[in-house]
């Protein structure tokens, strides 16, 4: 027989989700920490926000490019960060499209790596990736909100409605200088 009402040991709001991005233009491009909690926010004012969620873990790098027939592309990704005793896995995960079926990687962290531990917002390097345009980006990611926590974005936001739920590209800055689009029907700013 239980005495009382059990015990409840964890109130924070967890979400897994795969966001999607687009690459407007071929590049190499270093995402920290900061960038992955700035991909969903709020307005608090019109160019401040903070971020849903405090905390966040990868869990995947899912990427598809295609060259223009007769030529070749790649899409790779690396977990490079490094902090006081943890590392990312440094494997570097790529494929090679010749223009007929689209380069494919998944890239997971190794277990206990950097990567594959929650991490607060910072500037700390989470992963590269490296592309051509039109390549596709899904990042699965495990997300945290802690209570009683505020983390502004990195960035300032350009003419937001406070209250308002707002995407980010990959890269944490304004849609319009982005070049990791994600999809056109959410709010973005």
């Amino acid at each position: 027989m239980i005495s009382h009402p059990p015990a409840i040991s964890n109130y924070l709001l967890k979400h897994n989700v795969r966001l999607r991005f687009i690459m407007a233009a071929a590049s190499s491009t270093a995402i920290t920490y900061a960038n992955l909690l700035d991909c969903i926010l709020v307005a608090t004012g019109a160019t401040a926000g903070s971020d849903v969620f405090h905390r966040v873990r990868i869990r995947g790098v899912e990427m598809w490019g295609i060259a223009a027939l007769g030529t070749s592309s790649s899409v790779s990704c690396q977990f490079v960060g490094a902090a006081s005793g943890f590392f990312g896995d440094g494997k570097f995960h790529t494929d090679t499209s010749m223009g007929i079926e689209p380069a494919h990687i998944m890239a997971r962290p190794d277990p206990n790596s950097l990567a594959d531990l929650f991490q607060n917002s910072s500037t700390q390097i989470a992963f590269t990736v490296e592309g051509i345009a039109g390549t596709v980006i899904d990042v699965l990611l495990s997300y945290q909100q802690l209570n009683n926590i505020n983390v502004s974005a990195s960035n300032a936001l350009v003419g937001a409605t406070a209250g308002t739920l707002y995407w980010r590209g990959l890269d944490g800055v304004a849609i319009s200088t982005t070049n990791f689009v994600p999809p056109s029907n959410l709010e973005t700013i």
